[in-house]
């Protein structure tokens, strides 16, 4: 007797449903529709703060479900890579959802993020959080069996001798002499340089000395000259005032049969000779 009613009871049961979600308005046909909702391929599709929750919510979960599963070792390598490879890809486009959600007047949680994960690598010393994941190059990460996928830990190994510090004592233990340079005339070359070098500017020392002191004794001469030639225009001056003065007392114009220079041709005759005496020294 039960059977029949049993199965009158789940036919009852289907028919109802069916009527809900027949219906628009019923409570039931709503949230089918709410959850059958397929996530949008692009963040920036979704205009509601409430539906890019969900959708980060979702992202959330099968990244949970998809680190679970590669902590299995003995899936291969291939379903290990496949699994880290979707992973990484839902990381990134929680990255987006996070910031959609940001422009739509919701909380910042990527700020969020990376402040936990800044104080989980300072409480862990170095490692990300939890110990599921570490930063590959490009900003990939390894989770789970994929950190021991081969290849991978040499990648790490030498990611890690990079942020080693090196103390004080380490960078003073391979400091040698070389860096004081306390041994660079030992092999005879930089004093050779220094000597040619050395040379070489006391011959252009010995050629500026020289060239100024012809330049002084050319100086002087043309001063010596200037002076002698003003004595001589003097001295033709007074004896010329001497002569008009007796001329005019005896009253007898004599004529002087001594042809006095001008100034300009005693010039010329001077600047001439200079000429001459630079050119015999320097030729």
């Amino acid at each position: 007797m039960a059977r029949p009613e049993e199965k009158a009871q789940a036919m009852l049961n289907k028919w109802v449903r069916m009527r809900d979600e027949s219906d628009p308005t019923s409570s039931l046909s709503r949230s089918l529709a709410h959850h059958r909702s397929k996530r949008p391929h692009l963040a920036s599709q979704c205009e509601h703060r409430a539906d890019a929750e969900r959708y980060r919510n979702q992202i959330i979960r099968e990244i949970s479900d998809k680190v679970a599963k590669i902590q299995n070792e003995g899936l291969g390598e291939h379903a290990i890579r496949d699994l880290n490879d979707g992973i990484n890809k839902l990381m990134r486009e929680k990255y987006h959802w996070n910031r959609r959600i940001r422009e739509l007047g919701g909380k910042d949680y990527n700020r969020e993020e990376r402040r936990a994960m800044a104080l989980a690598e300072q409480e862990d010393g170095g490692t990300d959080v939890q110990g599921l994941s570490l930063k590959g190059s490009g900003g990939y990460r390894y989770f789970g069996a994929a950190k021991n996928l081969p290849g991978v830990r040499e990648l790490f190994a030498r990611h890690a001798a990079k942020l080693t510090k090196r103390k004080r004592g380490d960078v003073y233990k391979y400091i040698t002499p070389d860096y004081y340079g306390l041994r660079d005339e030992e092999d005879g070359v930089l004093l050779e340089l220094e000597s040619d070098v050395a040379k070489e500017g006391q011959k252009k020392l010995k050629e500026c000395r020289e060239s100024h002191d012809a330049a002084e004794v050319i100086e002087v001469k043309q001063q010596g000259q200037d002076n002698a030639s003003s004595n001589r225009n003097e001295l033709y001056a007074t004896d010329e005032s001497d002569g008009d003065s007796d001329d005019s007392a005896l009253g007898d114009g004599i004529d002087s049969h001594i042809a006095v220079p001008s100034q300009e041709v005693v010039q010329q005759v001077l600047l001439q000779k200079k000429k001459e005496a630079l050119l015999s020294r320097f030729s």
